[in-house]
């Protein structure tokens, strides 16, 4: 089945020249099936390139989804004009209930979370969600926020950036999300942040399902499955690391080669995608098991 995304989204003929089925509105609404919502909080300041990623994920099932993006009205993003927002994005009071709902990360891992210009609509969308979505996946830093605020768990900063493809292994195999998971995958991350374990065992409310080698949690759930923290980005194209890199660079900050990413770790070589099978079957597993055969078929 398609992902059913808005009519004339840029991310369509991306998605189209990779072979991924998609739909749009108009095409979708001749269909006698109801799909299911899945809002997309997109709080990265490029937006387009985001949603693609995301999408991409979600288009490997055979459930029809409908895309509903989402921004935050209290913060204007620099890199996305605000005539792309009003065309394909709504705010949270704009749309009704969800099926589920994804929360990205930001690049603002240096502020503290009061500091952030949106951080009280973010949490007004927490609370919304209790009532108005099944089950909720949030990305990186929007992992690290919504830790901090259902659970009181810290974030920490390291000056070392975690930064790589990194091996990750299943610890606990009963949960739907891993079900089909290889016993070793991989995962991009790039970040500085991470939570400590010992305040993560002292919370009963959720568990790590997943860890990365060397680098702590990567997959943590609530016991009641209605929250699930990710924190690498196997969403990401096979190139963002590099492009990231690169970036960082061309403006003289010091930064590694990212790990077990490049060929023989020359940047000069084309990178190997190793994770994008993993990336498929995560998002597939929480659309199916976490969210379709758990949401109500009327959602009023």
């Amino acid at each position: 089945m398609p992902v059913n995304i808005p009519d004339k989204l840029p991310a369509t003929d991306i998605l189209k020249n990779e072979n991924v089925f998609v739909m749009t509105n108009s095409r979708a609404i001749t269909q006698d099936i109801r799909p299911i919502r899945i809002g997309i909080l997109n709080l990265m300041p490029i937006k387009e390139k985001t949603e693609t990623q995301i999408i991409r994920m979600l288009s490997n099932t055979p459930l029809q989804v409908e895309v509903v993006l989402l921004y935050t009205k209290t913060h204007t993003p620099s890199h996305t004009s605000s005539e792309y927002l009003q065309t394909f994005y709504k705010s949270i009071d704009e749309i009704g209930k969800l099926d589920g709902l994804i929360i990205t990360g930001a690049p603002i891992d240096h502020l503290q979370y009061e500091d952030v210009t949106f951080w009280k609509e973010l949490t007004d969308i927490y609370e919304w969600s209790r009532k108005n979505v099944t089950s909720v996946f949030h990305i990186c830093w929007g992992a690290f926020a919504a830790l901090y605020y259902f659970y009181g768990i810290n974030k920490y900063w390291q000056d070392e950036k975690i930064f790589g493809v990194f091996r990750h292994s299943v610890l606990n195999r009963t949960e739907p999300i891993v079900r089909g998971f290889d016993d070793e995958f991989f995962v991009p991350h790039s970040r500085n942040s991470y939570v400590k374990q010992s305040e993560i065992d002292a919370c009963k409310d959720i568990e790590v399902i997943c860890e990365g080698e060397g680098i702590g949690p990567y997959l943590i759930k609530s016991k009641d499955s209605k929250d699930f923290f990710v924190f690498g980005h196997s969403e990401y194209d096979s190139t963002t690391l590099r492009d990231e890199f690169v970036r960082d660079r061309s403006k003289g900050m010091e930064i590694d080669v990212p790990e077990n990413y490049f060929p023989g770790d020359d940047p000069n070589q084309e990178p190997k995608n190793t994770w994008r099978s993993h990336g498929n079957l995560l998002y597939s597993n929480w659309l199916n098991y976490y969210v379709y055969q758990e949401t109500p078929y009327k959602l009023d």
